[in-house]
């Protein structure tokens, strides 16, 4: 849709939680402090459009608390608009409701990072279809493009079915749909995600996800193992034909700070692949690929080719890994002279 017609570029509908971390590559067991941020794969990716300047929107549900405040401050700070977010009293106890917790150590070396999560009872994972007026956010505000995943769509049958009501109302507007798959193995099996994945791919322009995911995406009617992530991408358009672009990062791990990643775009038969990052020395890697995301929807946003696209969405994750935190703290002309081929050379 034309941006003039629009009051939002991007919407994102999903889950943002409070992130606590120790301090450096410390351990949860052995911390004596935690450091706060927030986080959520809907969430990150919105948040990184709107540090390229994009007007985005982030939908979801929280309880009236000052826990749910640092997620609502930090949307704010960077011009993200928060009105679609469903605001419920606090129980008091958050046995029927709270802001959704999840505790991050950062790998090093031979050891791998760790997420644990506790987001049991959350207002988001409760949200239900007419906690937002779609109809409004479509038809009469105007929405260039929904992005949401695997992840809110798993939450619940109830977050299930908000999805379905937001991607229903998003294609009678004329909105894109994205898709992120990411796959998360706390939240459903690999058959349960892949049987709540199709139901929403089928519906989606844009499909983004690992090889991985796309092979449980295609369950058994995946091509043999053997076969490369262009196959992959083949099987992928021919099973699922409104999907208009797959997109997604690869990434060899060589130690828990250290890791090969390279990315890649196609629709049937034609494939591409991008700049790859080689030895990348990471400071961060989560939320990365929902920063990916966020690149990859800025070039489909811009009309840039896809070429290009690609490139700018592997730089952004791969400073993005440079930082601490789920969030981008980078700016468009930061990204884009990485992706032109600008080295780590200090600038004076």
């Amino acid at each position: 849709r034309a941006t003039a017609s629009t009051r939002h570029d991007l919407m994102a509908l999903g889950e943002c939680m409070v992130r606590l971390s120790p301090p450096g590559h410390g351990r949860l067991e052995f911390a004596r402090s935690l450091e706060i941020d927030v986080g959520g794969g809907e969430y990150n990716a919105a948040y990184a459009a709107a540090r390229l300047g994009w007007r985005a929107a982030f939908a979801s549900k929280l309880p009236d608390n000052p826990l749910a405040d640092i997620i609502l401050n930090h949307a704010r700070a960077v011009g993200m608009d928060v009105s679609h977010v469903a605001l419920e009293p606090h129980d008091g106890l958050g046995r029927a409701n709270r802001v959704g917790l999840y505790f991050a150590e950062i790998g090093v070396g031979v050891r791998g990072g760790m997420a644990l999560f506790d987001r049991g009872h959350s207002s988001a994972s409760q949200m239900t279809p007419s906690d937002v007026d779609w109809t409004n956010v479509f038809q009469r505000e105007g929405v260039r493009l929904l992005h949401s995943g695997g992840i809110f769509a798993v939450l619940s049958e109830s977050t299930r079915a908000t999805l379905q009501t937001a991607v229903a109302a998003a294609r009678s507007a004329g909105t894109l749909v994205s898709y992120d798959l990411n796959f998360r193995a706390s939240l459903a099996t690999p058959e349960r995600a892949a049987e709540i994945n199709r139901e929403f791919v089928e519906e989606s322009d844009v499909l983004i996800g690992s090889p991985e995911g796309f092979r449980a995406l295609l369950h058994s009617a995946a091509p043999d193992p053997r076969s490369g992530t262009a196959e992959l991408v083949a099987a992928v358009s021919q099973a699922f034909p409104k999907l208009k672009l797959i997109a997604g990062t690869e990434r060899t791990v060589h130690q828990g700070n250290r890791h090969d990643l390279s990315g890649f775009v196609g629709i049937g038969p034609r494939f591409g692949r991008g700049r790859e990052y080689r030895d990348l020395e990471i400071v961060d890697r989560v939320g990365t690929g929902d920063v990916f995301s966020a690149g990859l929807l800025h070039g489909l946003l811009s009309g840039l080719p896809l070429g290009r696209t690609l490139d700018f969405a592997l730089a952004y994750a791969a400073l993005v890994h440079t930082t601490r935190g789920d969030t981008s703290q980078f700016r468009a002309e930061e990204i884009q002279a990485l992706a032109d081929g600008a080295s780590a050379s200090m600038r004076r």
